[in-house]
Parts: structure tokens; C-alpha cells; sequence
């Protein structure tokens, strides 16, 4: 989510979390799919920079106009270890802001994201690049993951849509939570109660040296957990356990600003 901040001369750091009246530059109403969908009146130019492909970790990525964008996946959030610091539009990251970050659509710009597991949805602001973990195709913040009901699942499965260039001047103007659009929308679940205790995983590995290699910076509560993956002997790298399930995911948040990307929340182990 963080790993390709820019230094973008003349851009504008705004808040994030700029409230409707104050903004003025979208309503809510007539939008592609729906009354729920924002209109932006006064779209925000896309910053300079944030379109050319990049390379994290040997892999490229290719931002490009995505007006037909529809897409279902996992979807992430962060909170603590990253808040305040610049994203690649040049915005300050605020966790409790209705932000997130995407690899490829265009920046500044809108998504609804609806939590496939209780049909709830949130139209978000994405201002920065990530999450660079391969089966996930979004990164929340911590106020539009707590908007979806995700908080203490850590990893969601979600469906992302471009709505459209965000507005100038920062935020998307107010929180906004939605039922979704009728027929389209998944029938709502009951949220289910994970059970601990939890861990974080912090890595996986063919070979137990390397394995420990890797647990020696993350702390005293780390252990290596050998396991059989298909026919495979593997050695995974652990942080734990909690009782709570928000605590853990605290660690894994601590894991991932480490360097630990692919840091996940897993129970019952």
C-alpha cells in the first residue's frame, strides 16, 4: 500500500475527511448503477505520475483508465502503522477516513466496495497504490473496514467497481453506507464469530534456516510451526497467540510496516 510514495511537486495535501457541505463538489444521486452512487461536479485531475507502470518486488503493474472495472477478491485494511504518512496521490493516509488503495485505477478515484459476506457497501476514495499481495485486489482504511462490518476478520471477500474521478479538494465528503442496488445486491448473512485463539502468519518456507532467519526481528513471540502442504513439508514463521482477534490483527499491522506484505490473520490453529 506504501511502497510507492512519490515526492509530486505542486501537489495539493488535503484532508481527507472534508465533510459534503463544506467540499460542495459531488451529491449523491443519478450516478452509474444507482440514487446511492456520488455525481462529482468538480472532478480532481489525476496526479501527475501516478499512471506510469512500476515494478514492486519484480513485478509490473500498469495503471490504466478503467471505466468498465468490476471485480471480485479479497480485500485487506490498515490502520496504525501507516497513519499520517503521504500516499501516492500526496494525500495524508487517515485510518478513519473512507480511503483505500488500488495497484491499476486511476488516482484520485471513487470505488464502491461491497462486503460480499453481509451485502453492505461504502463508495471510497482511492488515493494510493496497493495492496501488493497477489490474491488481494484492494487496501482499506480502518474506518471503511469497520463501514463493511471487517474489522475483525482482517481479510475480506468484496466486490470493487469504479464509480469515477474523485473530487477535488479531498474526501468523498461523508462516510457513506448503503444497502446496494436491489436485485444486484448478495442477500445479507449473519456475521460469523471467529474463534481463537489467533496468530499471525508471518511467512511460510521450504527451508526451516530461512524460516528462522525470518523470525529473529518480529519479536518474542514468534515460533516456527513445521506443516504438510500437499505433499510438501513447509515451516511457517508465527507471531502469537491473542484471545482477541483485534489484537492480533494489531501485530499483523506491526508485521506488515516490519516488511512482512503478506502478513495474514489466521484462528484455531
Amino acid at each position: 500500500m506504501h511502497g510507492l510514495v512519490r515526492t509530486l511537486k505542486g501537489a495539493v495535501i488535503v484532508a481527507a475527511t472534508c465533510l459534503l457541505a463544506a467540499c460542495g463538489s459531488l451529491g449523491f444521486g443519478g450516478g452509474k448503477g444507482g440514487s446511492s452512487i456520488p455525481v462529482v461536479r468538480d472532478p480532481a485531475p489525476i496526479v501527475s505520475g501516478t499512471m506510469r507502470p512500476y515494478q514492486i518486488r519484480g513485478r509490473w503493474y500498469r495503471p490504466s483508465e478503467q471505466p468498465d472495472y468490476d471485480e471480485v477478491g479479497l480485500a485487506s485494511w490498515y490502520g496504525d502503522a501507516f497513519n499520517g504518512r503521504p500516499t501516492a496521490t500526496g494525500e495524508r493516509f487517515d485510518m478513519h477516513a473512507m480511503t483505500a488503495a488500488h495497484k491499476t485505477l486511476p488516482l484520485p478515484g471513487l470505488v464502491e466496495v461491497t462486503n460480499l459476506a453481509n451485502g453492505r457497501s461504502v463508495i471510497l476514495r482511492v488515493n494510493d497504490r496497493g495492496p501488493f499481495v497477489d490474491n488481494r485486489i484492494i487496501d482499506l482504511s480502518r474506518g471503511a473496514a469497520s463501514e463493511l462490518g471487517m474489522l475483525q476478520q482482517g481479510v475480506s471477500r468484496v466486490r470493487v467497481r469504479y464509480v469515477g474521478p474523485a473530487p477535488r479538494g479531498g474526501g468523498i465528503g461523508e462516510a457513506r453506507s448503503y444497502a446496494g442496488r436491489g436485485a444486484t445486491r448478495p442477500e445479507p448473512t449473519p456475521p460469523t464469530q471467529r474463534e481463537g485463539p489467533f496468530w499471525v502468519q508471518a511467512g511460510a518456507y521450504s527451508d526451516r534456516t530461512v524460516a528462522q532467519i525470518a523470525a529473529e526481528s518480529l519479536g518474542e513471540r514468534v515460533s516456527i510451526d513445521r506443516a504438510r502442504v500437499e505433499g510438501r513439508e513447509i515451516y511457517r514463521v508465527m507471531i502469537g497467540p491473542w484471545d482477541d482477534a483485534n489484537a492480533a490483527e494489531q501485530a499483523r499491522q506491526g508485521a506488515v510496516a516490519r516488511g512482512v506484505r503478506d502478513a495474514l490473520l489466521i484462528s484455531g490453529r
